[in-house]
């Protein structure tokens, strides 16, 4: 339908609709907003300071890392369930070569970038090239990163370089606004972690790549109908193998983040890191089948899914599975709701197709 404008009296072109991915996105966040509200004003145990939210980020900044670089693999229609196995790996790398030979930080930096750069340039090419299932190649992946992280050394310790210690102990400190006062009228500035700013430093340049870039836009092709994309001359197995390079160059960063937040080597890091990162991208509206998928919807899948973990065990529910119930309430619903979304695509694009049908010819009499 058209309508006039008031001033040059053109014709003027409706306003398109809110695509699946800002739908998905705009859902996430009013959960989360919601969710925040309530602890807010109903739980205020810690909430109604800043800090406790901003303690909440710095914990899991190594999460946001490893969610936006899963949302690019789904988004291309694959998944990655190695990151978890890789975090743990350049966790204990980096301890062993910081505290038992005395090594640099700016080396050991170096070093979680080669081993997520390693596995995303072998998974990536198994995947895009050789054309095995992306499940099974990082399977794999995740049971060799585990296992040679065992190897490396079988017993947790802490790091004692003097060095990574400075780094660990770094904060940011926030404008005063976000700062809090003690009881006795002492003033507290608000502080994140490191791994805070190196977090949303990535979410930024991922967003800018997925919404402003060929590469980004190819990404959403593929995933959502490789044969369409081939046809329209997107090298997809490029695109498929970039998005599990940089989905594990992020796992390595990611695994760096987690290492000076813990500032510790152990086989049993980073447990679960996979599924978590698989979950947050989920809330955060990127569909399991591909083409729709938000990088600032996936920083608010893992706020909210962090935020949901702490609200459990305030309310005094603090055995273990109370969490995972509520986890898995919160995905079935997001699953629920990705499930209407792509019913109602399908539905539109049903009708598009039959509007284009030509009618046949009623015959002369």
């Amino acid at each position: 339908m058209l309508s006039l404008t008031s001033s040059e009296g053109k014709l003027k072109a409706p306003r398109s609709r809110m695509t699946d991915t800002n739908l998905l996105t705009m859902i996430t966040i009013v959960v989360f907003v919601a969710m925040y509200l309530y602890a807010y004003f109903a739980l205020q145990q810690g909430f109604t300071k800043p800090q406790t939210m901003l303690n909440i980020i710095s914990t899991n900044a190594y999460l946001i890392i490893l969610a936006c670089g899963m949302s690019l693999v789904m988004i291309t229609g694959g998944i990655d369930i190695s990151v978890g196995g890789v975090t743990a790996l350049v966790s204990m790398s980096c301890a062993v070569y910081l505290d038992m030979h005395g090594g640099n930080v700016y080396v050991a930096m170096l070093l979680a970038v080669g081993i997520g750069l390693a596995f995303g340039i072998i998974q990536g090419f198994l995947v895009a090239y050789l054309k095995i299932q992306p499940f099974i190649v990082t399977l794999a992946g995740m049971f060799f990163a585990r296992g040679l992280t065992t190897i490396i050394h079988t017993n947790p310790f802490n790091v004692e370089n003097k060095d990574f210690i400075e780094l660990k102990d770094s904060r940011v400190t926030l404008p005063d606004f976000l700062g809090s006062y003690t009881r006795k009228g002492r003033f507290i500035p608000a502080t994140i972690e490191l791994g805070v700013v190196v977090a949303l430093i990535i979410v930024a340049v991922l967003f800018v790549v997925l919404k402003w870039t060929k590469l980004g836009r190819n990404f959403y092709a593929v995933g959502g109908n490789r044969q369409s994309a081939l046809m329209l001359g997107i090298n997809t197995q490029r695109t498929v193998f970039v998005s599990h390079v940089i989905c594990s160059l992020l796992a390595g960063i990611g695994g760096f983040v987690y290492f000076m937040h813990v500032g510790s080597g152990s086989p049993s890091h980073a447990t679960g890191a996979e599924m978590n990162a698989i979950a947050s991208a989920i809330i955060g509206g990127t569909m399991l089948t591909g083409g729709v998928g938000n990088i600032i919807g996936t920083l608010f899948g893992v706020l909210s899914l962090s935020l949901i973990q702490n609200i459990v065990s305030s309310v005094g529910l603090d055995q273990a599975w109370w969490t995972g119930i509520t986890i898995a309430a919160m995905l079935c619903i997001f699953l629920v709701v990705q499930s209407i979304i792509i019913a109602r695509r399908k539905k539109t694009n049903m009708k598009l197709a039959a509007s284009k049908v030509p009618k046949p010819k009623e015959a002369s009499s």
